[in-house]
Formats: C-alpha cells, structure tokens, sequence
C-alpha cells in the first residue's frame, strides 16, 4: 500500500501530487493568513523565549493531520505540536503503522518576526526508514520533494548537491551555542578553524534545503527532534548528500543518537565536518 501511495505522489514537474496539494492547502488556509498579521495573544512561549508557538502553528498540525492520514490510511502523524501535549506521541516512530513526521511551521521565530524564512515540513516514514519528505516555504513559493530512492525536486525540477570545490572553505550552518550542553558546545567549537565558517542556524528546514540545491556546505546540529530534521536528511541525501552522527553512524529518527551530527553535500565533507567535531581537524 505505502509503494502505491509513493507512486501516486511521484509526478513530473506539471503535476501535484495530493501530499503536496495538502500541505499547500494547510498553508494556505492557517500559516499564510496570519503572516505578518499574529496578535500578541496568538504567540505563546513553551519552554521559554527562544521555544515559541503560535495559534497557526496548532491550527495548521491539525488541518495536516487530518488531510494526511486521510489520503493514508491506517497512518499515524508525529507532530510538534502533538508531542508538546502528549509526549508519548512520539513513540509512534518505532512502531509499524505509517508515520507522518510534521512541523506545521518551522522557524516559528522567524515567521513571529514577519520574516519569509520558515517552513512547513512533512516526511513519511515507516519503521525507522524515511520514505518521502516535503519541505514548502511558502512565503518564498519553493517546494521541494524528495522521494527515497527516487532524487529530489524543488519546484518540480531535480536538484543535485554537488561538492565543495577542493580546499575550499566549508560554509556551515549550526546550532546556536547557547542552546547546547558543554559537551556539545565543545564540539560545535571545533567547528571554528580557518577552513570552517560557521554560523548560528535559522530555520533547519531551509538550511536542509540550502545544502540539498548547493548553496550551503553542511549542517551541524545538537538536537535531535524528528520534525525538524526528517524532511531535510532525506532531501539532503537524495540530492546526493551524505549525513551522520558523531559516532559516524546514521541519524535515527527516533532518537538516542550520538551528537552532534552532520549532513553535507558529500560524503567527504561528512567527515570534514566529524573531524572538526572531534577535535581532530
């Protein structure tokens, strides 16, 4: 049933597929509407300034989660706002049911601002494996799609990748200090040598997205949230990326993974970056 659906939702440049119809429609109807229109009591903190959720976050999780599990039956969604509430939510990444990986508005702070730098992102999983991901920035009218086995697209049109040019300096997106351990503050200064440069992240989604059309090197993250870093993992390395964790194995979305971890345009810049991450660069 999941091969079926898949290959519904594999289309050329001149068709949208109905997962794409329905994330576009729940940014349609609950983020883009309150765009740079939010009032004060539409913006709550959750775990503190930096952690914020606003009333179209919520509204466009629900509108996605109905329109997903309809479209897949006998699917389940994961979703940011969800597990904020119920925790538990979560380990339905290790079950055997479908999954639907979704933040409704990535880069919550950017879009409270009134800047275009966020995102909605959605991916399908089953069993630990990432089957499919979206990523629409719709302030900015880019969709990207990436199909596992299958490359990836951003407004229909393949993307790829590619490499640093040889000794060329890494530009690297990664999570602000402030928000990590000391262990891992360490290791994100590792990052700060002549043949790095490194600055703080805006929304994952669209840095994902920078490294998946080559305009970004690599990502280096702390945290391990599957919404905010599914969607971009598969789409990084079906452009032709790489991605892994400190202890150089794969990202697991559901969790206990050594951090930091990486994705890049390839695979040697996968360990460029592990390198700096230990120290030994």
């Amino acid at each position: 049933m999941i091969d079926e659906f898949l290959a519904q939702n594999t289309g050329g440049a001149g068709r949208r597929t109905e997962v794409e119809a329905a994330v576009r429609a729940a940014a349609a109807a609950e983020i883009m509407p309150r765009y740079r229109q939010l009032a004060a009591h539409e913006i709550v903190e959750k775990s503190g300034p930096h952690d914020l959720v606003t009333t179209a976050d919520r509204l466009a999780e629900e509108h996605l989660t109905a329109s997903l599990t309809r479209l897949l039956p006998g699917s389940v969604v994961v979703g940011e706002e969800a597990v904020h509430a119920d925790p538990k939510v979560y380990d339905a990444l290790g079950g055997d049911a479908p999954v639907w990986v979704v933040d409704p508005v990535d880069g919550t702070r950017q879009f409270v601002r009134g800047e275009p730098g966020f995102c909605t992102l959605v991916a399908l999983a089953h069993r630990g494996e990432l089957l499919a991901s979206w990523t629409y920035a719709a302030a900015l009218d880019e969709m990207a799609v990436a199909i596992r086995g299958r490359g990836a697209t951003l407004n229909g049109k393949p993307i790829r990748s590619g490499s640093p040019a040889p000794g060329a300096v890494l530009r690297v997106a990664m999570s602000h200090p402030d928000y990590t351990t000391d262990a891992q503050k360490r290791a994100l200064l590792g990052l700060g040598t002549e043949s790095v440069d490194a600055r703080p992240c805006g929304a994952a989604g669209l840095e994902y997205l920078a490294v998946a059309r080559g305009d970004q090197d690599a990502v280096a993250f702390n945290w391990e949230y599957a919404w905010d870093h599914a969607a971009g993992l598969l789409l990084v390395t079906e452009a032709g990326g790489a991605q892994a964790t400190l202890s150089g194995a794969p990202f697991r979305i559901s969790g206990g993974n050594a951090m930091p971890f990486t994705a890049a345009r390839d695979a040697a810049t996968v360990e460029r970056i592990l390198q700096a991450l230990r120290g030994e660069a």
